[in-house]
């Protein structure tokens, strides 16, 4: 590991931190006792120049790239992220598969919502697009709140190609999860296999619509018209199924 270009980069984040920003998304992403992030610290930087970053560090080591993503700020791990999306996205298959293994390795510090919609479809989706799925599904059953998000988000990649399959049944699986957070990803990559097939997630849910948590219904259903979209809400859709 590269310690002189690291400590570097570590000032460079550390010198954009706003105080202000911190405290807002301390707040944002729920880091107090008992909540989600509990614990989680932030620097104060918004995501726009944590991607600048990424641009201008895209060639940081891979050692030192992984070594950030255990940092204790949550900034520095989106950062991480961020460049191991990019090296994914240009490497051999061989890199591809070393990044690969470095995020599943790594899954307790990809610990809030906003680091894994970031990357896993762009690392782990992309990594089984062409491969076996079963990691998905033990993903799925994960007692770790993120690593089951990480499942249902990696296949944002295949249902951008038009492939539901895998999202129809890792859905199936995580319906009955007790997180919210589960509950609106499930909603929202349902309703992006019906922004591209609406009889393809319909099917879905007219089978299990009855029995989603609301908030994930609400997320599936939010782009239908509003008559059909209150039919849902109702309980009434199969009865009023035209």
């Amino acid at each position: 590991m590269s310690k002189n270009r690291i400590r570097a980069l570590q000032k460079h984040v550390r010198q954009l931190g706003n105080d202000e920003i911190a405290r807002h998304s301390q707040r944002f992403f729920k880091t107090g006792k008992g909540e989600y992030g509990e614990g989680d610290r932030f620097l104060g930087i918004r995501v726009p120049v944590l991607r600048k970053l990424a641009r201008e560090y895209k060639d940081l080591a891979l050692e030192d790239t992984s070594w950030l993503l255990t940092s204790e700020f949550h900034e520095e791990r989106l950062l991480s992220l961020l460049i191991l999306v990019s090296v994914f996205a240009k490497g051999s298959e061989k890199e591809k598969c070393v990044v690969y293994r470095v995020y599943l390795e790594n899954t307790r510090f990809i610990n809030n919502w906003d680091l894994v919609d970031s990357s896993a479809q762009h690392i782990v989706g992309a990594y089984l697009w062409t491969r076996n799925r079963d990691p998905l599904y033990r993903l799925a059953h994960s007692e770790n709140l993120w690593e089951r998000r990480i499942s249902i988000m990696s296949s944002f990649h295949f249902i951008k190609r038009n492939a539901f399959e895998d999202t129809l049944r890792l859905s199936e699986i995580l319906r009955d999860d007790p997180e919210d957070l589960i509950h609106k990803a499930v909603g929202w990559m349902l309703r992006e296999i019906g922004n591209r097939k609406v009889r393809t997630e319909e099917q879905f849910l007219k089978k299990h619509y009855q029995n989603m948590p609301r908030t994930m219904l609400r997320y599936a259903i939010e782009k239908f018209p509003e008559k059909r979209r209150k039919a849902y809400l109702k309980g009434t859709i199969l009865a009023n199924n035209r």
